[in-house]
């Protein structure tokens, strides 16, 4: 039986995105009755921490193959990697530092966190796009 040639068509079924702890929606149903933006800036700040702690995880072992050197020991290539990887992820975590180290500085976090947000927001957009 074939459909009338008038009929709409029908949309392609679409997957429902998988539960983010971290979305901005997930934070709305947490808190109904909050504004909007306060439900992104919490979400943000939620994301940002996940990748603070993500990038520190990285960067652990940097105290002992840094004194492997000093130690009198030669770092092979393979920890000279593992060395430049752990200053990307901290160069990546500076904005971070800069927020500890200065005083009253701790205020303008959810700002920061709400920057990058949408920074990734663009990217993604951007990406989309391609």
């Amino acid at each position: 039986m074939k459909p009338a040639a008038d009929a709409p068509p029908t949309a392609p079924a679409t997957e429902p995105e998988p539960y983010n702890p971290d979305s901005t929606q997930t934070f709305q149903a947490r808190m109904p009755h909050a504004p909007v933006w306060v439900s992104s800036m919490a979400a943000g700040n939620s994301r940002e921490k996940n990748r603070l702690r993500g990038e520190l995880s990285q960067i652990k072992d940097a105290l002992r193959l840094l004194m492997k050197q000093r130690n009198g020991g030669i770092w092979t290539t393979g920890e000279r990697k593992q060395l430049k990887q752990m200053l990307r992820s901290l160069s990546s975590v500076s904005p971070y530092l800069l927020i500890w180290a200065v005083p009253g500085s701790i205020l303008i976090l959810p700002f920061l966190a709400w920057h990058l947000d949408t920074r990734r927001k663009r990217r993604a957009r951007a990406a989309a796009r391609r």
